[in-house]
């Protein structure tokens, strides 16, 4: 078989279709390095076609909380006192470089979600 790269949505389908026919390949195999190739090729395309967004930092910080089992008082060795957990929790304030680097660091999150400008609640006039 010919591998090229994917320029249209029914190349993909065909790509995806062979990639689902030579999952089980033995390693080192001719199939399963046609396998490795294809997977590149459609991972280009989707990156192109289907782009994924990074999300709202402070959203990430609730789903972690909830997949892990957090609460907020658990984020406080990362972020501050429990005043300043709320208000970052609540939109009230910004994270700082420093709580990014804590919380980066102290729960391996990625810190390119953290850093992204995220919209702050509006003070009440």
């Amino acid at each position: 078989m010919v591998i090229k790269p994917i320029h249209t949505e029914a190349e993909y389908q065909a790509a995806l279709a062979l990639i689902e026919a030579s999952w089980d390949a033995a390693d080192g195999s001719d199939e399963a390095e046609q396998l490795e190739v294809l997977s590149m090729l459609v991972e280009a395309y989707e990156k192109q076609h289907f782009p994924i967004e990074a999300p709202d930092p402070i959203e990430f910080l609730n789903y972690v909380m909830e997949t892990r089992g957090l609460a907020r008082k658990d984020l406080e060795p990362y972020i501050g006192p429990r005043g300043r957990v709320s208000d970052i929790m609540n939109r009230v304030r910004p994270l700082s470089l420093d709580m990014i680097r804590r919380l980066s660091a102290g729960l391996d999150l990625p810190a390119t979600v953290l850093i992204q400008d995220y919209r702050l609640r509006r003070e009440a006039a």
